[in-house]
């Protein structure tokens, strides 16, 4: 059985992992990147619009999540610091499809404030990457 680690998964409104994983995949800035316990110190910049994989001790499958922006600080425990974070089965599709076509509508118009581009750039983002990775996880498990 392989050694296991501490894990937290930390956004601006709450907690939303802390427990222990025998791995952590990320994308990072410099791709894909797996951490196991025992892995030298690391800090690295999560990739805009990613994804996060961890296997607890004893299941066979991983659990996958949507993630935004951030880091991930490994040490003798891991800590992910993210914008934003779904599991892959609390995703719903089609809401994410509603958003990702009323940020591309709305970024079709002109004259736009450019906060407000910003941040439908930013919808449109999460959207396209919510559903990215929900339709990902459902064709590994069919």
């Amino acid at each position: 059985m392989a050694k296991s680690v501490k894990l937290k998964i930390i956004t601006p409104s709450q907690i939303f992992y802390d427990g222990e994983v025998e791995m952590l995949i990320v994308r990072t800035v410099s791709g894909e990147e797996g951490f196991m316990a025992g892995h030298t110190w690391a800090c690295k910049l999560l990739a805009v619009g990613g994804k996060l994989c961890i296997r607890e001790p004893g299941a066979k499958e991983l659990r996958v999540a949507a993630i935004s922006s951030g880091f991930v600080d490994v040490k003798e425990n891991f800590v992910v610091y993210t914008d934003a974070a779904v599991w892959a089965e609390d995703i719903d599709i089609e809401r994410a499809r509603a958003i990702q076509a009323e940020a591309e509508e709305f970024l079709k118009q002109e004259n736009q404030n450019p906060d407000e581009v910003k941040t439908a750039k930013a919808a449109l983002e999460r959207a396209a990457n919510r559903i990215k990775v929900a339709e990902g996880v459902k064709a590994v498990k069919h």
